[in-house]
């Protein structure tokens, strides 16, 4: 009975260290959305990725050693978006602590729904521009926003510095016979494994849907935004002005 206690107590004791938008299942929904974005993209929207800048800024400077002003402009697009998503989440999850209702954590889960519920609608003959844009400003908001999982640094839309983390733990595990350090290998391979499954489902969807095949990813969003919003309306109400690890 005193064990049960007790390890009720370290549960409870968890639960107030982290916040509702730092656990870890939490993130993984959100990586497999930002796999499932990946996908999206590449598949039915232009065969690009819109979930980092790397390699925008690649072809931007090809461009511009090609003397091709025309693609490099248009690469100051995206480029832009994405700056501005940062932006915005920065400035709005500072307002938004005004109004005491919800976290701005929350506040994006809700963004996001709406724009991929607008994509959806967008006829397969649009340009592929426009939800290019749309993923870059919403996916860079998503990176900035959730940082950590359960304490762990962690980025929801690529996957560089996750495969990196493995090699580094995987290392230090053998290296210093570190159960520890092997576990937390296991971590950033299982959120690989979630942004991909996220792509491949994607990619199975278009395959059927085309451009629509991007509602289905609503649903993880929507599990996400009804447990965000029952813990700032009920369990984390006192916690609102709480600033999530990591910002």
């Amino acid at each position: 009975m005193h064990h049960v206690i007790e390890k009720s107590s370290q549960n409870q004791n968890r639960s107030r260290e982290f916040l509702a938008c730092e656990r870890w299942w939490i993130l993984a929904l959100l990586t497999y959305a930002g796999g499932f974005f990946g996908g999206y993209t590449y598949s039915v929207r232009g065969g690009v990725f819109c979930n980092a800048q790397t390699a925008n800024f690649v072809l931007l400077a090809m461009a511009i050693g090609k003397q091709d002003w025309a693609e490099a402009k248009y690469l100051c697009i995206p480029i832009t978006a994405y700056f501005l998503g940062a932006v915005v989440s920065e400035t709005v999850a500072d307002s938004i602590k005004k109004f005491h209702l919800i976290r701005w954590d929350t506040f994006l889960i809700l963004i996001e729904i709406l724009v991929v519920f607008i994509l959806g609608w967008i006829p397969d003959s649009a340009p592929f521009q426009i939800s290019q844009i749309a993923i870059n400003f919403i996916a860079s908001m998503q990176y900035n926003t959730f940082r950590q999982a359960d304490g762990i640094p962690m980025a929801t839309t690529f996957c560089t510095n996750h495969l990196r983390q493995v090699g580094v733990f995987f290392t230090k595990g053998i290296r210093h016979r570190s159960i520890a350090d092997l576990k937390r290998m296991g971590f950033y391979i299982a959120m690989l494994a979630v942004f991909v499954a996220g792509g491949m489902t994607s990619t199975i969807l278009c395959r059927y849907f085309a451009g629509r095949g991007i509602w289905f990813v609503m649903i993880p969003f929507l599990i996400v935004l009804v447990y965000l919003l029952y813990a700032d309306l009920k369990t984390e109400k006192d916690q609102l002005d709480r600033i999530p690890r990591g910002h």
